[in-house]
């Protein structure tokens, strides 16, 4: 994770997404740079632009909470209709006992 946050920092400062600045940032943390993971982060973001992708991520996140209400709502009916049967079926008891 040190180096997709490494990239991050680097973006967010208008830098360029290099091994050699990943590895200056990780090294900057504290930690012993890895030169095979730093090849590997730069390699998959070629030709991602990072903001694009932080913006659509959070929107994503906006509209599940939406997606979900739809869900909570059948949930709630179903629970609604079990209970109506229940106390249907209980007054169908108490019916026969008088009956």
């Amino acid at each position: 994770m040190e180096y997709i946050y490494a990239a991050l920092l680097l973006d967010a400062a208008g830098k360029e997404i290099t091994e050699s600045n990943i590895e200056g940032v990780v090294k900057a943390a504290g930690l012993q740079p890895d030169e095979a993971m730093a090849k590997a982060v730069v390699n998959s973001l070629k030709g991602v632009n990072i903001k694009d992708v932080i913006k659509n991520a959070q929107t994503a996140q906006v509209a599940q909470p939406q997606a979900a209400a739809p869900a909570a709502k059948q949930e709630a009916k179903k629970e609604e209709h079990e209970e109506k049967m229940s106390e249907e079926q209980a007054a169908g008891g108490l019916a026969s006992l008088f009956g």
